[in-house]
């Protein structure tokens, strides 16, 4: 097994932390990293080499197969099949070589760590047992342990390459080259070369190397890759498209509006490979503990040996030592060391799977404490996008109404104006307006084939003097009145869309005893309506940024974990007194992702729900390797000290476990959510 360690000219020891490896492979990077100029960025190592390299499974498994050949020739000589020249120094040489298939490494590695002080490592522990076994003559017991050993670090490298699948996927989306048109010839180009401007001729089946603007007349494509979600997406002329998603129909023409470095699936890769380099504070107190816990059990296992010869009649050195070395290999931390990042790992990786993006292990175990998740309405639980829901003509047919009413609504561009141009369906087009006056905060009045046309809200209505419906008072939705020639016409409903998962949302954050609050720049009719559909616990519209702060400070007092979901721009102030900010839109906003710890990528309010189970799930695991860790060790530990366990015992402690963490650790990557 080969273990990588580098470092620089003053003898500090660059990155070789499991994540920052798994990185430089996922990155195709040919250097380890660079010097830790940044500790806060760069926890402990835990001096492992598990990002794998470029060897097939049977090479990486080829010395241990051949230590273990050697291995059971060896023990059938001894006890089997009696060989006169199987003594002395053949028999020492024989087991020696299959030691060294598998342990020189191990050595190596021992040898450099003490050197550049980093004495109690757990190639330190597994030297002295292995060496010492060598020196009382248990030579099985000696090659066994080491190369079991091997073999656990080969399948902790096999794990964490499966582990960093579903983040590799992501990063295997954005293509190296892409096809432009020049001059309306096509040719290929790198797509880091590319600039704001050109136009990607995108076949059917390829990857968008680009964030761009379509061209075409309608496209329709795989955004899997970045939302999580298999369903085909449609796009228009002039929407944007970006970089990662896959062309499924005819060719279609992007206009590139963004750098290469500055798409968003860039930011997204950044932003998941800097997630690695965060640790939870579980790992943290984990590594902490095992740089004390190393050194104790070292001290301890001499002690095993050299005291008893003060109160033991018949001291016999080679026993105590023995029961030493056991006691030094069953004490190796590698089941908590490794498992404990790899769970975490598989947790952001299966968040990935699902469109979540965590910016830091930390985050998993907040999302698994959250109490309490309180909610924008705008985009989080809503569309954010304004549709008439229903129009009521007086007096005049409803045909015209509403080309009068959209043919004024050009002019101006209000979202609730857009809301009935959209309605209208082109009823609007080819027709005179004139004499337009747009009023600030009222609405507009103009002109529309001879005719004087006002539209606007209930304090525009009541400036012209124009009588309405008084019911229209009562209604909690934006209602745009209509008055022809100075006489009531009637009105337009427009509301914003609920999101089609959002009531199973918050059903499901209720089935786990997590409180829902909402809160709304909207009026307190508008949100009241929207929380009783959704059966919200508490919500409160009419609110600035800075009321929505001091809502969530309130709930801070209570010293409740907090979750704000929200844009990740303007609650920018929430966000940051959250114990976790989620950003819905992530592919939509820069600034969303700077700014937010959780992004989800297809603004699915369920996926809350997702990230906080994920949360859950992950911390569940990490705990479950801890106590198994540190049960059968400890357990061992005593039989070791007394006599009683063996090497063979003390192999199952600390690979075994090992193991066992890590398949444990490996099962998020086959959980659905």
């Amino acid at each position: 097994m080969k273990h990588i360690h580098k470092y620089d000219a003053n003898g500090k020891q660059l990155c070789c932390t499991l994540e920052e490896k798994i990185n430089r492979e996922t990155n195709k990077q040919t250097e380890c990293c660079t010097t830790h100029n940044e500790p806060e960025n760069h926890p402990e190592h835990d001096g492992h080499d598990h990002s794998g390299t470029d060897q097939t499974i049977i090479q990486m498994f080829l010395p241990a197969i051949i230590s273990f050949i050697v291995l059971l020739i060896a023990i059938a000589f001894d006890n089997y099949f009696l060989q006169t020249w199987f003594t002395s120094w053949i028999r020492i040489m024989w087991y020696s070589l299959a030691y060294l298939l598998v342990g020189f490494p191990v050595l190596k590695d021992a040898i450099i760590s003490i050197k550049k002080g980093e004495i109690f490592s757990e190639f330190l522990l597994m030297s002295i047992a292995t060496i010492g076994a060598f020196s009382i003559g248990v030579y099985p017991e000696g090659v066994a342990v080491m190369l079991f050993y091997s073999i656990g670090e080969i399948f902790q490298t096999l794990a964490v390459q499966r582990a960093k699948s579903n983040i590799k996927l992501l990063l295997d989306q954005r293509p190296d080259e892409a096809t432009i048109l020049k001059e309306n010839v096509a040719i290929s180009e790198k797509a880091s070369d590319i600039t704001i401007g050109e136009i990607i001729q995108l076949k059917p089946g390829e990857k968008l190397a680009l964030d761009g603007k379509l061209l075409s007349d309608n496209a329709t494509f795989n955004t899997a890759a970045l939302t999580g979600e298999s369903k085909p997406e449609s796009k228009l002329k002039g929407e944007t498209v970006l970089a990662g998603m896959i062309n499924l129909n005819t060719i279609a023409q992007v206009e590139v509006t963004m750098a290469y470095t500055d798409s968003k699936l860039s930011k997204i890769l950044e932003m998941v490979q800097k997630a690695t380099a965060k640790k939870a504070p579980t790992e943290l107190f984990i590594r902490k503990f095992a740089k004390i816990y190393t050194p104790i059990v070292v001290f301890l296992a001499i002690a095993i040996c050299i005291v008893p010869i003060l109160f033991v009649e018949n001291y016999v050195f080679k026993d105590w030592l023995y029961r030493a070395l056991v006691f030094l290999v069953i004490s190796c931390p590698c089941a908590l060391v490794i498992s404990i990042p790899l769970g975490y790992f598989g947790g952001i990786g299966a968040a990935s799977k699902n469109g979540i993006l965590f910016k830091g292990y930390s985050f998993l175990d907040i999302m698994a404490s959250i109490q309490v998740v309180v909610m924008d309405k705008t985009g989080t639980l809503t569309k954010g996008v304004f549709k008439v829901q229903k129009v009521v003509a007086i007096a005049i047919p409803e045909a015209d109404l509403i080309k009068y009413t959209a043919a004024l609504e050009t002019k101006s561009t209000h979202p609730v104006g857009t809301a009935i141009i959209e309605y209208a369906k082109g009823a609007g087009k080819n027709v005179s307006v004139t004499d337009v006056e747009e009023i600030a905060g009222h609405g507009l009045k103009g002109k529309v084939d001879g005719k004087e046309i006002i539209a606007g809200n209930t304090k525009l209505m009541e400036k012209f003097k124009i009588t309405y419906d008084i019911e229209i008072d009562n209604t909690p939705f934006t209602i745009i009145i209509i008055a022809i020639n100075k006489k009531y016409a009637g009105y337009f409903i427009i509301a914003d869309e609920i999101k089609e998962d959002a009531k199973q949302a918050i059903e499901s954050l209720h089935k786990i005893n997590i409180k829902t609050v909402m809160l709304s720049g909207d009026k307190q009719a508008v949100v009241n309506v929207v929380a009783k559909e959704l059966k919200i616990d508490l919500a409160h519209g009419d609110l600035l940024p800075e009321h929505k702060v001091e809502k969530v400070e309130e709930l801070k007092i209570q010293n409740l974990k907090i979750a704000f979901v929200g844009d990740g721009v303007n609650d920018a102030p929430v966000v940051a007194l959250a114990d976790a900010g989620i950003a819905m839109g992530g592919l939509g906003s820069d600034a969303t992702i700077e700014t937010a710890d959780i992004i989800i990528q297809n603004d699915q309010p369920y996926k809350i729900f997702t990230a906080i189970n994920i949360g859950k799930k992950t911390k569940q695991i990490v705990w479950q390797n801890i106590g198994m860790a540190f049960t059968v060790k400890a357990s061992v530990l005593i039989l070791g000290a007394g006599g009683i366990a063996t090497m063979w015992e003390a192999v199952f402690a600390d690979v075994g476990v090992a193991l066992l963490a890590i398949l444990n650790a490996m099962r998020i990557q086959r959980m659905k959510f």
